[in-house]
């Protein structure tokens, strides 16, 4: 029993050592993507609207333009480092952050990578922001959103 056991600990010490323990130099296998965790923000990183401005007033349809710093735009399934995709805000505040962007007509999601989308608003007021969403459409922590704007639709 005694040998039984002192070689279930060898097998154990050499399993762990084989596989990445703390006293191996091998690199640690990368971790397959969570399905809710949002993926960690650099500081750095931003996404803004570089058009239309705040304050705007512009006709229907309405080009967005959007941006982005210290990150790379990335399609939806993309789980590299610093990347994301966009998700457009339309008339509507952040979802909640610790789960998967809606996608609904005040959630539309870029998933292919865009930058760019055309837009018909009815006449009137409305708010536009960015969230950055990661493979998994969760926004990052800290959540990168862009400021708010409001443009006019005129008639």
């Amino acid at each position: 029993m005694n040998f039984a056991k002192a070689l279930s600990t060898l097998l154990c010490v050499l399993w762990l050592t084989a596989c990445g323990g703390p006293d191996s130099n091998a690199p640690a296998p990368a971790a397959a993507p969570a399905a809710s965790p949002a993926t960690a923000a650099v500081a750095t990183g931003r996404v803004y609207i570089v058009s239309p401005t705040d304050g705007a007033e512009v006709s229907s349809p309405v080009t967005v333009s959007f941006g982005i710093e210290g990150f790379s735009v990335a399609p939806a399934g993309t789980y590299d480092p610093n990347t994301g995709h966009h998700h457009l805000l339309i008339d509507t505040g952040l979802p909640p952050l610790d789960q998967p962007i809606p996608a609904d007509a005040q959630h539309v999601h870029f998933g292919k990578g865009q930058t760019e989308t055309t837009l018909e608003l009815a006449p009137g007021s409305h708010t536009l922001q960015l969230l950055l969403g990661d493979g998994n459409h969760v926004p990052h922590q800290p959540p990168l959103a862009s400021d708010i704007i409001t443009i006019t639709v005129s008639e």
